[in-house]
């Protein structure tokens, strides 16, 4: 894969010896300092941002939006097709609502036009090459801004900042980076500019686990930063094994996947903590947090703009509505995303949060595309992750679970236990679940010692391997 010559870049590829060596000076420099300027700048701007009233945020939206239209219909062939085939130009936005004259696009407009949307050339020093991948094994590729990591990471950083993170803590992290075991046979890496102690999602075993959390209780007051497959397979061990939680993680921030309501109940009830939740994606059109006093999500205004459109492609102003997540970037300038269609689905709440006073559009129950939070019933319909939360004993001996589905109406159940299960437990599970399921999926039951993982280490709740109703092929969603 083709890489910038950014400094992210070029410090992920110092090797991990002279990290350590350096580490041990930098280590001593406030973070703030060696994020650089731009990070600075960008964090104070994101910090007083998130409290400006609706009409200023609508303001600079307005603008941006201006300034990423006529960058794509002035250099891009793709969009200047796009805009003329509707009648429009980028100075006939004149409201937010004036938006919705453009077409939308989405992951196979993208792949169809790659060299058609980009605003320069892609050989640039400052330009990197991003692929994401999904369980179809079909990724998505698209090129995009080097320095787009400073302004992302004060994003995230002020959003952390409503778990309790302080910029410079230490982070003990499981999201799915590649690690070598050390020379004690530990899975773990740190960076010392960034403070983050990288474990390996990939090893999950109860030893390890076990390892890991002995080592996160060394490193001071941390969060656990982590997918919620891995959060979640940690506290079910922890429960498991009537292992304490370590005292020094202040709270649990979870990212890039779907976060089930079990998951989350299972998470606070081992660690105790807060479990805290941001919904983002690498295509960088929309970044949502949770609030510091709910579990809803608060859309970030200035990071770009954000519509819910339902399956007419109307915006949504109805609280309790569900609707598609569309958004705008404004970070990408190389291949802007201008109405892109993520896949992925949340609920309409409203466009403030009585609890804490911003003036953000405010969503519930984000949910990743489909096949990843749902099983196909044998009439086509499609049967939702969060009808199958579980809260009675049906899995008091499974420490993870996974559904892999190759046809309608038939699954097959994979669970990782505790201990070894009898036919009488398994059939008693088989039995509990095919009840939730009321005969629209029939389940069997397949023991492992692992569960399937992407290639970035995610773990998709339902392995989905037969056609939807509407896609000939269909893929869990990946969001980084």
């Amino acid at each position: 894969m083709r890489r910038a010559r950014s400094l992210k870049n070029l410090w992920d590829d110092v090797p991990l010896c002279v990290r350590s060596t350096l580490g041990r000076g930098l280590g001593l420099v406030p973070l703030g300092l060696l994020l650089g300027r731009e990070f600075q700048n960008s964090r104070a701007f994101v910090r007083e941002a998130q409290w400006w009233p609706a009409g200023r945020a609508r303001e600079y939206q307005l603008a941006r939006l201006r300034e990423m239209l006529t960058l794509a219909y002035e250099h891009t062939e793709f969009y200047r097709r796009a805009f003329d085939s509707v009648g429009f130009r980028p100075q006939d936005l004149r409201t937010l609502d004036d938006m919705t004259r453009l077409p939308t696009i989405d992951k196979s407009v993208v792949a169809e036009n790659l060299a058609d949307m980009c605003t320069r050339s892609v050989d640039a020093r400052d330009v990197d090459y991003i692929s994401t991948g999904g369980t179809s094994g079909t990724p998505l590729q698209f090129y995009i801004d080097a320095s787009r990591s400073s302004v992302e990471y004060a994003y995230l950083t002020t959003s952390w900042e409503r778990a309790g993170y302080r910029l410079g803590m230490p982070m003990a992290v499981l999201r799915g980076r590649m690690v070598k075991p050390d020379r004690n046979g530990l899975c773990h890496e740190y960076d010392p500019i960034l403070r983050h102690h990288y474990y390996s999602s990939f090893h999950m075993t109860d030893d390890n686990m076990a390892r890991y959390l002995r080592h996160v209780r060394g490193i001071g007051p941390c969060v656990l930063h982590a997918y919620p497959s891995s959060a979640h397979a940690l506290a079910g061990h922890m429960l498991a094994a009537g292992e304490p939680a370590p005292h020094n993680i202040r709270a649990i921030i979870l990212e890039s996947e779907t976060v089930y309501p079990d998951q989350r109940e299972t998470m606070e009830k081992a660690f105790g903590v807060r479990v805290f939740s941001s919904y983002g994606h690498s295509e960088k059109c929309v970044l949502a947090a949770q609030c510091d006093h709910s579990q809803d999500y608060h859309v970030w205004p200035t990071y770009g703009y954000f519509e819910l459109l339902d399956e007419r492609g109307t915006p949504i102003a109805t609280a309790g509505q569900e609707g598609e997540i569309v958004g705008t970037g404004f970070i990408n300038t190389v291949m802007p995303f201008i109405r892109y269609r993520t896949g992925d689905h949340a609920t309409y709440v409203g466009e403030r949060c009585e609890a804490c006073g911003r003036q953000h559009t405010v969503l519930r129950d984000i949910k990743g595309r489909w096949p990843q939070g749902g099983l196909i019933a044998a009439d086509g319909s499609v049967v939702s992750m969060t009808a199958l939360n579980v809260h009675d004993d049906t899995f008091r001996h499974v420490r993870e679970y996974q559904f892999h589905q190759s046809s309608p109406g038939k699954a097959t159940l994979c669970v990782v236990p505790t201990i070894t299960l009898d036919a009488e437990e398994k059939r008693r599970i088989v039995t509990n679940m095919n009840k939730r399921l009321q005969g629209q999926v029939v389940l069997d039951l397949e023991v492992r010692t692992e569960l399937v993982k992407t290639e970035r280490g995610k773990q998709p709740r339902v392995i989905q391997k037969c056609d939807s109703p509407s896609e000939s092929a269909v893929e869990a969603r990946e969001t980084a």
